[in-house]
């Protein structure tokens, strides 16, 4: 039968306006069933969740291929993406959370494959700018045998140090609902201008500000200098978290306990988090405080762990941060954030290492 003579049947008995609306329901439902049966995320399934925007340094690290040598004794090293806020951005998205990532990049080949990773990792890229005149950051980490590193950094300057106030993209910013950041682009001018720029945007615009220090040592030109600079954004920040040996150094005192963490607080902050590597983490807010116990894994490289706990952590507060007056419920989303810095140290370099969901509630699920 021809279409024209079965158009001629069925008229008047069907509306084809209606029709075609009832094939496109149909077939939304029948990708809802699917995406049910083969556990697929939701199409879209982000798009309504809170955007953080991480702020700061992304470069390449390379990695020796044989812990506990020398970077001199290494016979090679393996080429990885990193930089903490790089870091925490992807393991949001990792995660299934909305993220965005504000820097600078050097207008080459390392540049520009570091901005196609955070787009694959599903990472918005508006806030990226290149600069022509300056090279990418380079970073050669020494793995010691228990998976600990030291850094040696190439960046005289690089062009993350030149991104300028200018060159922010303000209306991304202040979309924000997290606004996380570290230090290490407090060191020189322009970016941090540009940092402390931002900083007060997404404040004015409503978004929790986040801080993670992230201590790299070497690239201050003394301890005096980095403390003092660290330290002169510590008011602004609602939330923190510092590791044990950034504790030890902003405190000057090597006893990790109650009394040192709190000596950090001051009364806009809403919690301070200190981890402890293999023993976890303690928690410290205005109404109470405690710890939280790690995950027996084996570590091979610590790379990222502290970039994946707090990326995990605020993927869960984000639209939902009356979790942070709830002792219970914080414990829970800690526990989550722990596993997600274990899962980490099982593989060398940062990135590559961070967590999907799965493989998180699979780590919690076994313990």
């Amino acid at each position: 039968m021809t279409s024209k003579a079965l158009n001629h049947v069925l008229h008047p008995y069907i509306n084809y306006t209606n029709l075609r609306s009832l094939i496109l329901i149909s077939i939304v439902f029948l990708l809802r069933s699917l995406e049910h049966k083969l556990e697929l995320v939701p199409m879209a399934s982000n798009l309504d969740k809170g955007l953080i925007v991480s702020f700061g340094e992304m470069l390449i690290d390379f990695v020796p291929t044989q812990s506990g040598v020398s970077l001199a004794e290494s016979p090679g090293f393996l080429k990885a993406p990193g930089g903490a806020p790089a870091n925490v951005a992807i393991a949001v998205t990792r995660l299934g959370g909305r993220a965005a990532f504000v820097g600078k990049l050097g207008d080459d080949e390392f540049g520009h494959m570091l901005a196609g990773i955070l787009r694959e990792n599903g990472v918005e890229d508006k806030g990226i700018n290149f600069d022509k005149g300056a090279r990418t950051a380079l970073a050669f980490v020494t793995l010691r045998s228990d998976g600990d590193r030291e850094f040696m950094f190439y960046r005289n300057p690089s062009a993350d140090m030149l991104l300028r106030p200018d060159e922010l993209n303000l209306e991304l910013i202040r979309s924000a609902k997290v606004f996380h950041y570290g230090s290490i682009s407090l060191i020189t001018e322009p970016c941090r201008s540009a940092h402390l720029k931002a900083m007060e945007v997404a404040k004015e615009a409503g978004a929790l500000l986040s801080y993670d220090p992230n201590l790299r040592e070497p690239l201050w030109s003394s301890p005096e200098e980095a403390r003092k600079q660290i330290m002169s954004i510590w008011d602004k920040a609602e939330i923190i978290k510092v590791s044990d040996v950034e504790l030890e150094f902003l405190t000057q005192n090597k006893t990790i306990d109650d009394e040192s963490a709190m000596s950090l607080w001051h009364p806009n902050l809403k919690l301070l988090l200190v981890t402890l590597g293999e023993k976890g983490c303690r928690y410290y807010t205005k109404g109470f405080h405690g710890s939280v116990e790690a995950f027996d894994v084996n570590a091979v490289d610590t790379t990222g762990a502290g970039d994946s706990f707090i990326g995990a952590f605020l993927s869960q507060i984000v639209d939902d941060q009356t979790v942070l007056k709830e002792e219970e419920r914080l414990r829970k989303v800690l526990r989550f954030a722990n596993a997600c810095g274990a899962i980490t140290t099982t593989k060398k370099g940062a990135i590559p290492a961070l967590p999907s969901e799965c493989d998180a509630l699979s780590l919690l699920k076994d313990k």
